[in-house]
């Protein structure tokens, strides 16, 4: 199954991580700079990373080029939303 997300992104962030929300929308914050594509792939490998599945399993489906973003995460769906629970609860860090 898939679970669809929404994300907003911090491209060159001192540190990478992911948690914390902004109006229902997950924070991401990555270290590569948004040029040519190079954010979006890093928001893929530290969401995987994340949620506990394989970097191939997330996929950018909407906003490849902006900060706000929509992926696709492949996986056990109800674990998947648990883990994402979880991370909406933590404290904001952007």
């Amino acid at each position: 199954m898939v679970l669809h997300i929404a994300v907003h992104v911090q491209p060159g962030a001192k540190v990478a991580r992911v948690g914390g929300s902004s109006d229902g929308v997950l924070q991401v914050a990555v270290r590569a700079r948004a040029v040519d594509g190079a954010a979006t792939d890093d928001v893929e490998r530290v969401v995987a990373d994340a949620f506990g599945v394989r970097h191939r399993a997330v996929t950018c489906v909407r906003g490849q080029r902006t900060r706000h973003k929509v992926l696709a995460i492949d996986g056990d769906l109800v674990l998947l939303a648990a883990i994402h629970a979880d991370l909406l609860a933590q404290e904001r860090f952007c």
